[in-house]
């Protein structure tokens, strides 16, 4: 088994071979890889975290979901992330002070309920093949197909989800491909055929977030 210096380096390399298609094959991702590059994207294991956060975050501004987050996590300190367990073992007015509106408590507790009795496996997500894990995820309360996508690709490294939901990816591609209006999920499917972004759809993604960025 590769060590995590070796798998960072497969990844890195991934990555690159990424950039090269995309630019040899696509005159607008090229442009954008040569101005943003290299692609940042960092896989990491902390998905029940990653988990919670997602579900913390919905519907609510940055700054307001950095702050729920902190008095969260301030609940636990100076310990680690927060356990499933202990999750469950917290009081839920405890939790509302936080900030949590009783649906986003209910799917957190979802959540660590269904990672505690081992209904939502993480240890074996890397094992997993993509289509498998989004049938798995979206059976939690409040996770949809966009945050598991952003799963996918920011947690769990996958080169090649398209997320054809996320309105940064569509404000992207009506700008830099001539678009009149937000394409729909159809048109963004062609484009990506069109311009061989597979297998590497995600790296084609971040390049696009990073070019709305720029502009905004």
């Amino acid at each position: 088994m590769p060590s995590p210096s070796q798998k960072s380096a497969i990844f890195s390399n991934a990555l690159r071979a990424a950039e090269r298609q995309l630019s040899r094959r696509d005159p607008v991702l090229r442009r954008f890889i040569e101005q943003y590059g290299p692609c940042k994207l960092r896989p990491h294991t902390r998905y029940f975290e990653t988990l919670v956060d997602a579900i913390i975050s919905q519907q609510l501004s940055t700054k307001a979901a950095e702050t729920i987050l902190g008095r969260f996590k301030a609940l636990y300190a100076p310990a680690r992330f927060p356990s499933a367990a202990q999750i469950l073992t917290t009081g839920d007015e405890r939790l509302r002070g936080v900030g949590l509106s009783g649906q986003k408590l209910s799917y957190i507790k979802d959540l660590a309920a269904k990672t505690d009795d081992g209904t939502l496996k993480l240890s074996r997500l890397s094992r997993m093949d993509d289509q498998e894990i989004v049938e798995m995820l979206i059976k939690i309360k409040g996770i949809g197909v966009w945050t598991t996508h952003m799963f996918l690709i920011f947690s769990l490294g996958r080169l090649n989800i398209l997320p054809v939901g996320d309105l940064g990816i569509r404000r992207a591609i009506e700008r830099a491909y001539g678009f009149k209006s937000l394409p729909n999920s159809d048109e963004i499917e062609r484009v990506a055929e069109q311009h061989f972004w597979h297998p590497y759809c995600s790296v084609a993604s971040w390049f696009l977030w990073r070019s709305l960025q720029n502009k905004e």
